[in-house]
């Protein structure tokens, strides 16, 4: 039996946000995502990078299961916290967030060489600059992560319409 999928949202810091290039729908898929996670006990690893100088996670994104694996490396696998957090090598990492050319990015590649499946949130991630986005986003996949959106996640989270928190995770969609 495969083991349950891990939702990694990285650098969503109030700081940060209001720079990003469509941060509000960022922020919204996010904060989707991780509610979906709490409703099917998908466990969530979040990262805040320099939170001294780029504040602290938004409100609403760490609950009572999670808290905020410091960094300051823009690769979170170079973080010894993060990697002691992380899963089997079985598991799929769904991964989240921002800056998606930098920290997102380099994290993605760095847990591809450790050996994970990765799918990258392609709506649910962003950059200062759209080109940006485009850029890492193609790279990304070239490097081997999976592209994916957040409602495919969502529904390949559930398998099926007949799942117990079918109905509640669609309201978080809609």
């Amino acid at each position: 039996m495969k083991p349950d999928p891990v939702l990694v949202v990285i650098d969503m810091q109030v700081k940060l946000l209001p720079h990003i290039d469509n941060g509000a729908a960022v922020l919204k898929r996010c904060l989707t995502l991780v509610k979906a996670a709490g409703l099917l006990d998908i466990p969530v690893l979040v990262t805040e990078q320099n939170p001294l100088r780029l504040g602290a996670c938004v409100d609403g994104l760490i609950g009572e299961r999670q808290r905020a694996i410091e960094k300051d490396t823009f690769d979170a696998t170079l973080c010894p916290d993060f990697v002691a957090a992380l899963p089997s090598k079985e598991t799929v990492l769904f991964v989240a967030g921002c800056e998606v050319h930098v920290c997102v990015l380099l994290t993605v590649t760095g847990l591809l060489k450790l050996g994970y499946t990765v799918e990258l949130i392609a709506d649910a991630v962003g950059s200062r600059a759209p080109e940006n986005k485009a850029i890492a986003l193609a790279r990304a996949q070239r490097e081997g992560a999976l592209p994916t959106t957040t409602e495919t996640a969502i529904f390949g989270w559930l398998g099926s319409c007949r799942h117990p928190r079918f109905k509640d995770a669609l309201a978080l969609i809609k």
